[in-house]
């Protein structure tokens, strides 16, 4: 079952990014961020600062993207293969910087939902009216709150991600070195 969570939330954020780019192809803004080489990312974030596109892993940046997994997990055995970083590095620029996060079962790179109410959650509490958790497929991956059911009512427990000031969980990024 995790191995199909991690597919669902790679093939989701493939798809978000895939609809960014549409988007933002379909409005034929000059020099869009989608446009830029990988190569490049390096200086589209330092001209452009916040940019809350999310691009692929681009091999190109593989030995800083190495660094951030590093970063971000410390006690990993080693460093990811090539074929991991590309189905789980992604990459944003924030404060003129190249960000990475790597995707995971309940590590989601997207712009969390911040919104205090929660249907799923909701939802998951009129089947189960005094569960003490909200499981994460009821709320969503990107849910910033954990939740309760309480007389088949969801109730906030507690906020799990804290948001940097794009709405991006910040534990989850790490700068990727430059060059």
């Amino acid at each position: 079952m995790t191995a199909f969570r991690v597919s669902t939330i790679g093939f989701l954020a493939f798809l978000s990014a895939l609809v960014a780019i549409i988007t933002s192809s379909a409005t034929a803004a000059p020099a869009t961020a989608e446009a830029a080489p990988a190569q490049d990312l390096y200086k589209l974030c330092h001209q452009m600062k916040n940019d809350d596109t999310i691009r692929p892993y681009s091999h190109e940046l593989h030995g800083g993207t190495v660094k951030a997994f590093k970063t971000l997990f410390p006690d990993a055995k080693g460093a990811p293969e090539e074929s991991q970083l590309e189905t789980q590095a992604n990459y944003r620029c924030m404060n003129g910087k190249v960000l990475a996060c790597f995707v995971g079962a309940n590590l989601p790179c997207a712009k969390m939902n911040a919104q205090r109410d929660n249907p799923g959650a909701d939802e998951f509490c009129k089947t189960n009216p005094n569960e003490g958790v909200v499981p994460a497929f009821a709320t969503g991956h990107d849910a910033v709150y954990s939740y309760k059911c309480q007389n088949g009512k969801a109730v906030v427990i507690d906020a799990v991600w804290a948001l940097d000031k794009r709405g991006f969980a910040t534990k989850l990024w790490a700068v990727v070195p430059g060059r």
